[in-house]
């Protein structure tokens, strides 16, 4: 049983005869194995290397314990797997580990062959995907929760072609980062990426920003200008807020999608283009074709793909991943040097329900890097709007309890709707965003489901 010869595996316990026997165990997969029998060490030794594979024991007798190392391997910005291994196990610690991303929790004394196994298995399936994924860079754009793995499925899929696609999703969930993604990925990654906010500019604006102007075309057009389908021939053009496109010019992109040809405002003189279009939106674009507020032909046009992206409280697991993209990105910008995080401050971030997603949630870093007076991140640092118990409990009551020890909330000051809410998001939280399968748990049909799911904004 081999794996490949780059794979880093860290082995974590203060038991050093215990450590020890592990890496014996797991030389057989040809991996390259380091061994620590400290909670601080292995700390810097994550913040300073690359680690595929850390297998750490929860309970090392010191400040650091295993889900801090867990955390710290989950925003150090790699897509580290950890398995925390418990002398002493617990369904909270259990609990703790697996909703921090741990890849397992297994208990002592360990089945070293069926350790040895899991871990072949999860070198084998990430060779299978470094295959797929080594020519693909999502930037911003990580997790292993279900749902975001769903999204690179579709990434992969897309990027290479010149599909027009669609992202849909609520406001900062990322829908940009995606756009961007694609166009790394493909043929027209040389060219142009331009976005443009339809929302924010006016009609008469809009149209000559897209397609150019003549001079003289209107007051205050004293020379010729490009427009952006122009500047962006042979890239790719982003057009977000889609949904909110006057209907005219909705009629004159359609004209353009089809037959590829602009006309500036104010000549007769055509350009042929070659663009890629990418459009999103927070709407719901197929209600407001059925009110006739938005063109059924360029809905259809400009949806080869549609993407879309789950709003960041479907997808908790993903906060450390994506905290410490961020966190690299703020500090770089920022002049600052801050790579950890505490305990308490993670579980804060993973209770909030983010009604912003992930913009917020970046936002939200900047603020504690701003904030921080050391080199470590704490609860201290939380912006106070996000640091209220009182809105865990009421928002995610259930996976409050889990990871940050709050109480239930006083369930009878709350109305039927509120605990049917309630109840909903923490079957959502528990399949993982899965609605066949918390279907089956609410035993309620998925259409009644998903309507629920739009009605309560979940």
């Amino acid at each position: 049983m081999t794996m490949n010869n780059k794979a880093v595996i860290l082995v974590v316990d203060d038991n050093k005869k215990h450590a020890d026997l592990l890496c014996e165990s797991l030389k057989k997969l040809s991996a390259n194995i380091s061994v620590l029998y400290d909670g601080q060490e292995a700390m810097d030794f994550i913040e300073h290397h690359h680690v595929d594979l850390i297998i750490t024991e929860l309970d090392l007798h010191s400040q650091t314990n295993g889900l801090d190392i867990l955390t710290a391997a989950k925003t150090a910005g790699y897509s580290t797997n950890v398995i925390v291994i418990a002398s002493n196990p617990t369904i909270d610690s259990c609990k703790q580990a697996i909703s921090r991303g741990a890849l397992d929790y297994l208990e002592k004394p360990l089945d070293i062959e069926n350790l040895v196994e899991i871990v072949a298995k999860t070198f084998d399936n990430a060779d299978k995907l470094y295959k797929v994924d080594k020519n693909f860079i999502f930037a911003g754009v990580v997790g292993q929760s279900r749902a975001i793995k769903s999204v690179f499925h579709i990434l992969r899929r897309v990027a290479p072609t010149n599909i027009s696609v669609l992202v849909e999703g609520q406001s900062g969930t990322g829908k940009e980062l995606v756009a961007r993604a694609i166009h790394k990925n493909s043929d027209r990654k040389n060219k142009q990426f331009i976005p443009i906010n339809c929302a924010g500019l006016a009609e008469s604006l809009l149209e000559s920003e897209l397609f150019g102007h003549a001079k003289g075309a209107f007051t205050g057009a004293t020379v010729d200008r490009k427009g952006l389908f122009e500047i962006a021939d042979k890239g790719t053009l982003f057009l977000d807020e889609i949904g909110d496109m006057p209907m005219p010019m909705q009629a004159k992109l359609l004209r353009v999608l089809e037959d590829g040809i602009i006309v500036p405002v104010g000549s007769n003189k055509p350009t042929v283009v070659d663009i890629r279009v990418i459009s999103a939106t927070n709407c719901d674009l197929a209600k407001l074709v059925e009110e006739k507020k938005f063109r059924q032909d360029l809905y259809f046009r400009i949806k080869g793909v549609s993407i879309t992206l789950p709003p960041l409280r479907s997808r908790r697991q993903d906060i450390p991943e994506l905290f410490g993209f961020f966190l690299k990105e703020v500090c770089s910008e920022l002049g600052r040097s801050i790579s950890r995080i505490t305990e308490a401050a993670m579980s804060i971030l993973q209770g909030y329900d983010w009604p912003g997603n992930i913009r917020q949630l970046r936002q939200c870093i900047k603020i504690m890097v701003v904030m921080c007076e050391g080199d470590t991140l704490d609860v201290i640092d939380i912006p106070p709007e996000i640091n209220r118990i009182k809105q865990i409990e009421g928002q995610v009551a259930p996976y409050a309890r889990q990871v940050v020890g709050v109480q239930m909330p006083d369930i009878s000051d709350m109305s039927l709707e509120e605990l049917e809410q309630m109840h909903i998001r923490s079957v959502l939280e528990k399949t993982q965003g899965n609605r066949s399968e918390a279907a089956k748990i609410l035993k309620i049909g998925e259409r009644t489901l998903y309507r629920k799911i739009k009605e309560y904004n979940i």
